[in-house]
């Protein structure tokens, strides 16, 4: 069993590429955390994006009822209208005179 003795250049070389690889680890872990804290951040813009046009829905469900009622409203007005006039009342004097 011999005994391998480094010389003090191969040992500088070894630590210089494992820092090469502990820098590269760190820098692809840096892109991962930048990625997901996009990702995050877009994540939650949608959700806002999402809960403004929900609420957009919501009040535009409510105007059309409103706009619904009134124009229930109108209608039955306008109808009360024409049954009071005699201008839209049907006269049986035409088909009598002949």
């Amino acid at each position: 069993h011999r005994s391998r003795v480094v010389s003090p250049a191969v040992e500088r070389a070894r630590s210089t590429m494992m820092n090469a690889d502990m820098d590269a680890v760190e820098a692809e872990n840096q892109v991962e955390l930048e990625e997901k804290t996009r990702l995050i951040n877009q994540v939650l813009e949608l959700q806002h994006t999402l809960e403004d046009l929900s609420a957009r829905v919501d009040a535009v469900k409510e105007e059309n009822l409103k706009l619904k009622s009134e124009n229930q409203v109108l209608g039955q007005y306008i109808e009360n209208l024409m049954s009071a006039s005699s201008v839209f009342q049907t006269t049986d004097t035409k088909s009598k005179r002949k």
